[in-house]
This record gives C-alpha cells, sequence and structure tokens, in this order.
C-alpha cells in the first residue's frame, strides 16, 4: 500500500517556503505522492451543493480560500524534490483547454522525470463555471472527449483527434511525457465517475472513504470495455480509524491519501513538516498490504 498527501496546495501551504518544506518532509517520510486540488474561482454566495460535506459547503462554508493553481503549485515543488510524484486530485477538466493541459502537463512530467499523476473530475460548481463561460451541461461528455483528445497528444507520432468538442488533425505536441502515457485518475463518488474510470482511466479516486459498490462499479465497467479491472489503481483518502487499512486492501486500494489541511472543516489535517515525519513508521508497517 502506498500513501499520498491530500490538499497540499491549502491552508499554511499556499507559501512557498512551507510547501517546499511540506512536499520535502513527504519524501524523506516516504509520502509516495502529494496531491493538489483546484477551483480558478468560488463565486460568492454558491448554491451548487458541495458533494463531500453535509451541509453542502467547502471549507466549513468558508468562501474567499486561497489555492493556487495546481499546476503551478506542482511545478514550483518540484524542483525541490527528486521522488515523490505530484498529482492532482482533482483538475476540473471541462474547464479547461483540453490541448493547452496536455502541453502543460506533459511538459511537467517530461521536467520531473516522469513524477506526474493527472486526477481530474468534471465538476460540480456550476457558478464557477458561468464564471469562466464553459458550458456545465454535457460536462462529462466533454470531459470523455478531451481525455481521448489528451490521450493522442501524448502517445501518437503525428497527433491527431477528430471529436465532438475538440478537433486537430497532425498537431505536434513536443515533448511528449516521459510516462506513456501519464496516468489519469477519475475522481468522484457517483457512478458516472467510476464508469468513466473504468472505461478510460488508470486510476479511480472516489473521493471519501473507500465506498466498495463504486470500486466495484468501475471494475465493472472495466471489463465491460474489454480492459483489466485488476490494473485499476484505487486511491481513497485516509480512514480515521488506522485499523481498517487491512480491509481497504483487501478491497484492493492501493493507496491512501493523508490530509494535510481541510477543505471541507471536518479533518484538522497535518500541521506542519515535522508531522508528516512522524507517518514514516506508519508508512513502513503498512507498506506490504
Amino acid at each position: 500500500m502506498k500513501f499520498g498527501l491530500r490538499y497540499c496546495n491549502t491552508g499554511p501551504y499556499v507559501e512557498p517556503a512551507a510547501a517546499v518544506e511540506l512536499v520535502q518532509a513527504g519524501e524523506a517520510a516516504g509520502f509516495d505522492s502529494a496531491w493538489t486540488v483546484e477551483h480558478t474561482v468560488i463565486p460568492a454566495g454558491y448554491a451548487s451543493p458541495y458533494p463531500y460535506s453535509a451541509n453542502g459547503k467547502m471549507a466549513g462554508g468558508v468562501e474567499d480560500v486561497a489555492l493556487p493553481d495546481p499546476l503551478i503549485w506542482m511545478a514550483y515543488v518540484a524542483s525541490s524534490t527528486t521522488t515523490i510524484k505530484l498529482a492532482t486530485g482533482i483538475l476540473i477538466l471541462p474547464q479547461h483547454n483540453p490541448v493547452v493541459v496536455a502541453k502543460q502537463v506533459a511538459s511537467l512530467d517530461y521536467l520531473t522525470g516522469g513524477r506526474v499523476l493527472l486526477g481530474i473530475g468534471v465538476g460540480w460548481l456550476k457558478e464557477e463555471f458561468e464564471a469562466l463561460g464553459v458550458p456545465f451541461e454535457r460536462r462529462g461528455a466533454r470531459t470523455d472527449d478531451y481525455i481521448q483528445a489528451i490521450r493522442a497528444l501524448w502517445t501518437q507520432d503525428k497527433p491527431s483527434h477528430a471529436g465532438e468538442f475538440v478537433n486537430f488533425k497532425n498537431a505536434y505536441c513536443r515533448p511528449q511525457p516521459c510516462q506513456k502515457p501519464i496516468p489519469i485518475i477519475i475522481g468522484g463518488q457517483t457512478k458516472a465517475a467510476a464508469r468513466r474510470a473504468g472505461r478510460l482511466a488508470e486510476g479511480y479516486f472516489p473521493g471519501r472513504d473507500a465506498p466498495s459498490d463504486m470500486i466495484e462499479e468501475a471494475r465493472a465497467a472495466a471489463v465491460a470495455h474489454g480492459r483489466d479491472p485488476a490494473a485499476l489503481e484505487i486511491t481513497v483518502s485516509m480512514p480515521s480509524d488506522l485499523a481498517l487499512l487491512p480491509d481497504y486492501a483487501r478491497l484492493g486500494v492501493s493507496r491512501v491519501l493523508v490530509p494535510v489541511t481541510s477543505l471541507t472543516g471536518l479533518d484538522s489535517g497535518i500541521q506542519n513538516a515535522d508531522d508528516v515525519l512522524k507517518w514514516k513508521d506508519t508508512i513502513a508497517r503498512y507498506a506490504d498490504l
């Protein structure tokens, strides 16, 4: 079992020195990855329900959250580390131009020697889509098309893609990533997200807990599309009780994410780099699960 750090571009780790200290400590402690989160804007007074808290609000209802762009934050800390993977958990893909995303992520993967994980989701905050001038409707179909376009740019010699939302022909996008391809991980605790992971991705991140029904949904979708369900890497959030980790392993979970700050107001998270280093023995203890 692998361990990652979750929501690394939030809270005190918005500050440059603290960000570097956090990720360096994570690398030293044996964490395999540092995960970021994205919202370009959070419109005041939004009505869209946040799906991961009982009150439907992020960060306990705080709206003016400092949240650096995840790819820029990852690029900033990358040069201060050597082995820890850098992940988006998640990037709201339908809000972006997929050709630009492919270029940015491939560049970062190339410059870091293959350390990027691209976690993506369809988004839930309708008001944010409106602020960005992007249609909220059919964002799932847009995401599916974008994934295939990005893969073409990463893997084809002369990338071409003809889809409903994006089209290009013989469009060189260099450098291509070190990883062939960069793992795409679908985030979201819905059947649609689970099925998308099974159809199109290398991994599934349901968010909170380890919902066995969603994990099985993803694996069933993989089988239905002629893919190996065992190859789908499952990432979940750390349970409140470490004694549950063997149960998670039996479900096929291969990575758990420890929160460093809270976006829900429910978990206190790691407070500083010293707290990260305290996880070294825990990581070693559960590594063989």
